[in-house]
């Protein structure tokens, strides 16, 4: 072991890490370990004054508690550091690179945040009156030309409330548009390369899914949706870029080989990110695609929420966008809320798919976003989102294996892990190792068509010097592996605040309630 000038062991041991200093808390410096607020919190301690209620008769009935409540009390202190203790021990966009393929962490320009948080906007309700959101109704309007504008479609529907909303709202207005020609077709068709959501949409509308192989180069070939296009199919559900981090070359040959048949084109909208400003799905022959705001257009992405998924809509589905919608009469933006004014206006919507109208927090991030890039911005922003992934597959094609060859590829870069073979490091075993490097793994195991699959997006966010240190920590990684070191991986993480989980006995005898232990004798001390 080698010794600094201070006669302190300089470097790891053989487990690949430093000897472990225990100390009198469990504490780490500024890592703090924090029983569960069950342990520590008392009954008898709040830092919220509540007032006690004025005399009532409860309606709860046999429902009513009768023993107290048993939930821990801490104090104001005490409160706002488990909260912010919480928040040091979660992995964010704000700390890091975060590698997630097919789910767009990017950064998210705090000038949108301001914009959101505008009195107007911040306490804007969906029960006012319309005279007093005039000026929300118009930011939906304009937020909703922006759209149509990027995507050269006829409509859109902007109350979804997240991309798989989106999804069924597209695929409920291409029902719509069937049975108004009297028709209940029965099929849809989804690529293996398409997003696993996909599938769930058409399957809970009562659609049969038939999988369209990709082919060797990990995309779409035209020759076999011909094949399965028959008067039973009712649409093609395709992602484009599709989640292997392909364009689909062949999407114009695909929608009019769809059309012939009488079928109608749904295209995933969740990558559109690789391609604002770079080609217009309208123009490809897509009629219904969503729109994810929060991945796309920025906001916060993750952990279920908040999220928006408008849906974009070809000529022939726009008289059946859901209610509530906005349209323009002259350059007034006009309000629809009821299927009876829509029928007014030539419309027949299918219905309504959400109480109120979106979510308004993300529609003043989204169009923030739009106003601050302007479109040459947005179109740099595609570019720079392509290039950065391209200059991950060039940094790492000679040691780690790209399962459709070393090509260009759109917004994210697609491993597998055959470089790992005869190593004795799995795929789980990799990415537990990029934690101890302070790094989130990139999306494993997905998309399915791929074995082992390593799916890497660094958006457009990122940084030269960011991109170098990350594929200069991933190449030492592959060169450990090959070298054998295998205790680095399958022990990992050494570093975080918990180590490697049962994630198989967690997922199938999951603990979902504290018990308070039982306190200890003094016999069973001694």
């Amino acid at each position: 072991m080698s010794m600094n000038n201070q006669g302190r062991p300089s470097t790891p041991n053989e487990a690949g890490m430093v000897a472990e200093h225990k100390t009198f808390t469990g504490n780490k410096a500024l890592q703090i370990e924090e029983p569960l607020i069950f342990e520590t919190g008392r009954n008898d301690v709040t830092g919220v004054d509540i007032d006690v209620p004025l005399d009532f008769k409860p309606r709860l009935g046999s429902h009513r508690r009768e023993a107290p409540i048993d939930l821990p009390g801490l104090s104001e202190p005490e409160a706002m550091r488990h909260y912010v203790r919480l928040s040091q021990k979660n992995y964010a966009i704000d700390m890091g690179l975060y590698p997630l393929g097919s789910c767009t962490m990017k950064h998210n320009p705090r000038l949108n945040e301001k914009m959101a948080r505008l009195p107007g906007f911040a306490d804007v309700h969906p029960l006012q009156p319309l005279s007093t959101v005039k000026g929300a109704v118009e930011l939906i309007a304009q937020l909703g030309r922006w759209l149509l504008v990027t995507t050269g479609m006829a409509s859109v529907a902007m109350s979804p409330k997240a991309g798989a909303h989106g999804e069924l709202c597209g695929m409920m207005a291409i029902k719509a548009a069937l049975k108004a020609r009297g028709e209940s077709r029965s099929k849809v068709l989804v690529p293996e390369s398409a997003h696993g959501t996909n599938p769930a949409t058409a399957a809970l509308l009562g659609y049969k899914v038939v999988t369209i192989p990709a082919r060797e180069d990990g995309t779409v070939d035209p020759a076999s949706v011909r094949e399965l296009l028959d008067d039973q199919v009712a649409a093609i559900m395709l992602t484009n870029p599709n989640t292997c981090g392909l364009f689909e070359r062949d999407i114009k040959e695909i929608a009019d080989a769809v059309h012939e048949a009488g079928a109608y084109f749904y295209c995933d909208g969740a990558n559109f990110n690789a391609i604002v400003g770079k080609a217009k799905p309208g123009e490809l022959g897509v009629d219904a695609m969503h729109i994810n705001l929060h991945k796309t257009f920025s906001t916060p992405h993750g952990g279920g929420g908040p999220g928006a998924g408008p849906v974009v809509l070809s000529d022939k589905l726009a008289p059946f966008a859901p209610v509530p919608y906005v349209r323009f009469e002259g350059e007034t933006a006009e309000f629809i809320e009821t299927r009876a004014e829509a029928k007014e206006h030539g419309d027949t919507p299918f219905g309504r798919m959400t109480a109120f109208h979106g979510q308004m927090g993300m529609f003043i991030r989204a169009l923030s976003f739009m106003l601050s890039h302007g479109c040459d911005g947005l179109k740099q922003a595609s570019e720079d989102a392509v290039l950065n992934a391209n200059y991950i597959r060039v940094g790492l094609a000679d040691l780690m294996s790209l399962p459709f060859g070393n090509r260009p590829n759109m917004h994210e870069v697609l491993f597998d892990d055959s470089f790992l073979k005869d190593t004795g490091v799995t795929t789980l075993d990799f990415a537990k190792a990029m934690i101890d490097e302070g790094y989130h793994p990139m999306t494993m195991y997905f998309p399915l068509v791929v074995h082992g699959a390593l799916l890497i997006e660094p958006t457009e966010s990122e940084s030269l010097a960011s991109l170098d240190l990350f594929i200069a920590t991933l190449r030492d990684l592959v060169m450990s592996a090959k070298k054998g070191e295998t205790e680095r991986f399958t022990g990992a993480p050494y570093h975080s605040p918990r180590r490697r989980l049962d994630e198989t006995a967690a997922a199938r005898k999951p603990i979902l309630k504290w018990v308070r232990p039982e306190p200890a004798s003094v016999e069973a001390a001694e």
